[in-house]
């Protein structure tokens, strides 16, 4: 069995053999992942452990977080198809205004995106971004970077997506997350910040052929038309705010003990089957309960290669914490640690550049990084050992797993098709961008990180 440094070298050798599976060999993250994961264990482990490791890394992460990552998503398929994602957007517009247009889809883009993947927010965004183009006739590359990266923000940094969930859980925070919905609000701020300016910036050097388009298109009263009468706006927001008050509660009743009922409805699990009731009362407020078991089946389809993925992600994990790879670590912290909150940002941008999903970047490192509360883990031996500090570990890692967007990511094509960019403009906006906004957010980690550790 491989020990000391040779481990190390397997393990970074399995990163390296996942990544070319997965981009070049075109092969499922979920078998390429596992593979990796049984053939380290052949080398690392006594033959005999090797079932019970991978069944144990498999089974406990799909108890910690299945149920979790379901709800969320379905919560997120519900607002998309009933149309209050529209409604939240149009509120965010009518809030900031049509005198500054970038800024409201960065923010529509950031709220939109806490239950709604970003390629399919930016999907349901899009017409309202070109109907804000025609009408305040500013840069239609900017309002296109604005939109992108502030989907993308909340969708690596905030649950109920489930990257952020799966990381959560992973370092130990599956029932705290409203620290980390908390955190990644925090976060958000120092991605945004520079994502706006970049923007503004970008949209001064770069056009678009929406932006040599003349014809003015009324285009979000159109997308009004599709889904006729629209949610009121109280019911858009509520499957996504009840739920996070509901978190905030049973975190407050732990603090002042005021009861086991409000712990209950603060469980994330419980939390989130509330959110989906909100979403049922929408879908009868729109006339389409009828579509709900049609909608949770598709949610179904999308959902379980994710959790799959997740849950490979948790058997190299815990092939990882059994082969001794944390005792090298621990061995050799102290020069790990000079590289402190950067070295899970670091692993996670290696593995986004590589293959091209945020999702399978967030589990893998996450996995490999392994429970605050587990001093064989290499989050322990890092010296992360708080719930803040893992808080800021999963930042981290979203971080690096939006770092950056390129021909590879599936969104990448999303923006720039639907936006009239070119792939060499689609370079010089969305992977720049992406590239701003992850940098952005590693400082604000960073400084962060002074406080809290």
């Amino acid at each position: 069995m491989l020990t000391g440094v040779w481990l190390l070298v397997a393990l970074i050798v399995s990163i390296i053999v996942m990544i070319f599976m997965i981009s070049k060999l075109k092969v499922h993250p979920f078998l390429a992942i596992l593979t990796v994961s049984t053939v380290l264990a052949l080398f690392s482990l006594p033959i005999d452990e090797i079932p019970g490791t991978i069944n144990a890394g498999f089974g406990g992460t799909m108890t910690s977080i299945g149920i979790v990552i379901i709800l969320g998503s379905l919560i997120g398929f519900v607002v998309e198809k009933t149309g209050a994602a529209v409604k939240i957007a149009d509120v965010v517009v009518r809030l900031v205004g049509k005198r500054f247009p970038e800024l409201a889809l960065l923010i529509m883009g950031w709220i939109v995106s806490i239950p709604v993947f970003c390629d399919s927010g930016f999907v349901i965004l899009s017409p309202i971004r070109k109907s804000l183009r025609a009408r305040t006739k500013k840069s239609a590359v900017a309002m296109t970077v604005c939109l992108s990266l502030g989907l993308y923000a909340s969708h690596v940094f905030i649950p109920p997506t489930p990257g952020p969930v799966a990381a959560a859980a992973y370092l130990g925070l599956a029932d705290n997350l409203l620290l980390v919905i908390g955190m990644g609000a925090l976060v958000s701020v120092f991605a945004l910040v520079p994502s706006y300016l970049f923007a503004k910036y970008i949209g001064k050097r770069v056009q678009s052929k929406e932006d040599r388009d003349q014809e003015i298109q009324d285009s979000f009263e159109e997308l009004k038309d599709e889904y006729g009468k629209l949610p009121n706006a109280w019911l858009s927001f509520a499957p996504i705010v009840i739920p996070v008050l509901a978190m905030a509660l049973g975190s407050l009743a732990n603090i002042f003990g005021w009861g086991r009922f409000f712990t209950f409805i603060g469980a994330p699990v419980i939390a989130l089957f509330i959110g989906v009731i909100m979403s049922v009362i929408l879908l009868f407020v729109t006339g389409q309960i009828k579509d709900f078991n049609p909608l949770t089946n598709e949610n179904l389809k999308i959902v379980g290669p994710i959790i799959f993925i997740t849950a490979a992600g948790g058997v190299l994990g815990r092939v990882i914490a059994d082969a001794g790879v944390v005792e090298f670590v621990k061995e050799n912290a102290g020069n790990l640690r000079m590289l402190g909150i950067l070295f899970p940002f670091i692993i996670a941008a290696i593995l986004k550049i590589a293959q091209g999903s945020s999702t399978v970047a967030i589990t893998t490192t996450a996995a490999m990084m392994g429970l605050f509360t587990d001093p064989n883990s290499i989050t322990a031996a890092l010296g992360f050992t708080t719930p803040a500090a893992a808080a800021l570990v999963v930042m981290a890692i979203g971080a690096g797993s939006m770092t950056v967007s390129h021909a590879n990511d599936s969104y990448f094509w999303v923006v720039t098709n639907l936006s009239g960019l070119s792939a060499e403009q689609g370079y010089k906006t969305q992977t720049l961008g992406t590239l701003v906004s992850g940098i952005g957010a590693i400082i604000g980690i960073a400084l962060l990180s002074l406080v809290f550790m």
